[in-house]
Formats: structure tokens, C-alpha cells, sequence
């Protein structure tokens, strides 16, 4: 997430170490289990000798975090804890009573708790932010969130952790979110909650909104073996000026791990 503008000012937070990245995290998101089958199935056919891991599983984070602490960045990364989501924060974005969970996305014991804290993470990195404790924080989290509609769990998510954060940064004043979505499959629960709104730039190449949100929802989708070129030109010639055009006063990035080549330097270099 990064601030573009001056924000409102919110909950209490820690001050930021100059000159670092902010991330937060909690261990307590590795008790997310989702299980072993065939491919995302969590089915056991009974005849295989090696069950394949969810393919959204606790190993990725746990090298992601290897990665960050011991990498070449880790000098600039600054480590701060969150807590876990309330019900009413969670009720800012979802709806009381949707009980529908897609297949593929599993609920075990630890699951919920880790995605409250995902949630409440998420929410920690937009408090931060808006109390001008930092311009750019990166909320290290599972299960993910973007594909939670306000109505259920989809795609591996149970609750909307982007979309969470935005509606925060709107209940707190700001008046326009963009929300960069990286991810091989975009984030359409998050661009369902915005879809009938004009404060939240978002959304699908079919899906241009509905009422006030008419307009307001654009994706740049690209072929595979796309490349750096090709990824950068979408960027600078779409994206940057959909961007500026909205001129918003927070952005909140989405950083989907599905394409390993894709990054958000072009986007960070080039809207300035």
C-alpha cells in the first residue's frame, strides 16, 4: 500500500524507522492447513504414493519470509505484529450471514484464526499508513483475500483482505482508492464490493461497473509469455494513466504470486 496524498489521521500506531519498508506479520497465519490430494482437490484417489500440497500452502510464505529476512533487502525492512480482525471490521466489507465456500478453498482447524489475523493485518498496514507513520508497507499475508466476495469464500480467500483495507481508508476520509491488482487472476471480490462505486478503482476488462461506478473498473489482461516489454508497456501506456487520471489518495497493491516475472517496479518507477 502507498499513501499519494495527505490522510486523514486514524488509530494510534508505532513510528516508522526512517528509510524502511514496514512489513507485518504473524506466525499465526502458517496454521492456515489446506491439506493434500490431487492437484487442489484435497482428494486422496487412495492409489497414489505422493499427495500433491494445496497449491496455496504454508511453504510459500515460509520462503517468503527466508527470503525478506535473510535476503539482500533485509537490511530495509523494518518488522512490525498486527492482531487479529473484530467483527465489525469484517462487517464493513462482507455481509452477516453468507456461508458459501467455493471448492478448493478448505476450513480446518486454524484456518479461521489465521484468516482473522490475515484480515487484521491488512487492516494494521492501512492504520499505519494513514496515521503518517509510513508511505509504504507491505502486509505479508495468508489466506489470501481478493477473490472473498462480500457474500463468501472463493479462490483460496475467506475474507477480503484488500477490500477491508479500502473501505477502511474510505470510512476514515479518504475519497478515492486505486487498487493495482497484479495478480494472474484478478481480484474479483474485492471488485465486486466497489463495483456500484466511484470512490474505488478496480475491476475486470468486461466489467465496467454499475451507477456511480460506471467507468471505474478496468483490467489490462495479458497473454502468457508476455515478457518485461510487453508488461511494461501495459503499465505505462494503460494502467499510469488510468491512475493519475483518478488521482487517489491512497493505492492499495495487490501482490498476486501466480507469475513470478511480474513486479511492481514498472508501475512504482513510472507513477511518480
Amino acid at each position: 500500500m502507498s499513501d499519494h496524498q495527505q490522510k486523514p489521521q486514524s488509530h494510534h500506531s508505532p513510528p516508522a524507522t526512517s528509510g524502511h519498508i514496514n512489513v507485518f506479520w504473524d506466525d499465526g497465519m502458517l496454521d492456515h492447513y489446506t491439506g493434500e490430494g490431487v492437484f487442489d482437490s484435497g482428494i486422496n484417489p487412495g492409489f497414489l504414493e505422493v499427495l500433491k500440497k494445496h497449491l496455496e500452502n504454508s511453504d510459500r510464505d515460509q520462503n517468503m519470509l527466508s527470503i525478506l529476512k535473510r535476503g539482500p533487502i533485509s537490511p530495509f525492512l523494518s518488522w512490525l505484529s498486527s492482531s487479529a480482525a473484530t467483527v465489525t471490521e469484517i462487517l464493513s466489507f462482507h455481509t452477516q450471514g453468507g456461508k458459501m465456500i467455493c471448492s478448493a478453498t478448505f476450513l480446518n482447524i486454524g484456518s479461521w484464526n489465521a484468516a482473522l489475523l490475515a484480515a487484521g493485518t491488512t487492516l494494521s498496514v492501512m492504520k499505519y499508513i494513514l496515521d503518517g507513520h509510513g508511505k509504504i508497507c507491505y502486509a505479508l499475508v495468508r489466506p489470501p483475500g481478493h477473490h472473498a466476495q462480500p457474500t463468501q469464500a472463493d479462490g483460496y480467500c475467506f475474507l477480503d483482505n484488500a477490500g477491508l483495507a479500502v473501505q477502511y481508508a474510505l470510512d476514515s476520509g479518504c475519497k478515492r482508492v486505486a487498487v493495482i491488482d497484479i495478480d494472474v487472476h484478478y481480484g474479483n471480490g474485492t471488485a465486486e464490493g466497489f463495483y456500484r462505486s466511484d470512490k474505488v478503482l478496480t475491476g475486470g476488462i468486461n466489467e465496467l461497473g454499475e451507477g456511480a461506478g460506471f467507468g471505474f473498473n478496468l483490467n489490462v489482461p495479458l497473454p502468457n509469455a508476455t515478457g518485461d516489454i510487453g508488461y511494461k508497456c501495459a503499465m505505462t501506456e494503460v494502467v499510469v494513466p488510468a491512475v493519475r487520471k483518478f488521482d487517489p489518495n491512497m493505492m492499495v497493491f495487490v501482490v498476486g504470486q501466480d507469475s513470478s516475472a511480474v513486479s511492481m517496479s514498472s508501475f512504482l518507477n513510472f507513477y511518480e
